[in-house]
């Protein structure tokens, strides 16, 4: 079953960054932007650091379809802050993809 699509993000975040105040302000942008249909983040607790390679936060945002992340991306929201969230970040892995619901 397929269905949506899902924008997946891991973040290593530079020493020293404000993560509460950066986290505090991604809920607040996601939630003006109609476009997003759910956002959950959360924080790692301990995975081995062979497995982690020092990523510690994983943020995921689901849409309805590719249309909507493509008007998310050039909303003026988003645009606004990734200038605050691009410079807190020392390493990121995005993965944008249509995903396969084996268990909903």
């Amino acid at each position: 079953m397929m269905g949506g699509f899902n924008h997946y993000v891991v973040v290593k975040f530079k020493d020293g960054v404000a993560v509460e105040e950066l986290t505090e302000g991604l809920v607040k942008m996601v939630s003006g932007i109609e476009h997003v249909k759910s956002f959950q983040w959360g924080k790692d607790i301990g995975g081995p650091d062979f497995l982690r390679q020092g990523f510690t936060h994983a943020f995921l945002m689901t849409f309805n379809g590719k249309e909507e992340f493509d008007a998310f991306q050039s909303h003026p929201n988003h645009v606004e802050f990734s200038k605050l969230f691009s410079p807190a970040v020392e390493n990121i892995l995005v993965l944008d993809f249509p995903p396969t619901i084996v268990k909903a």
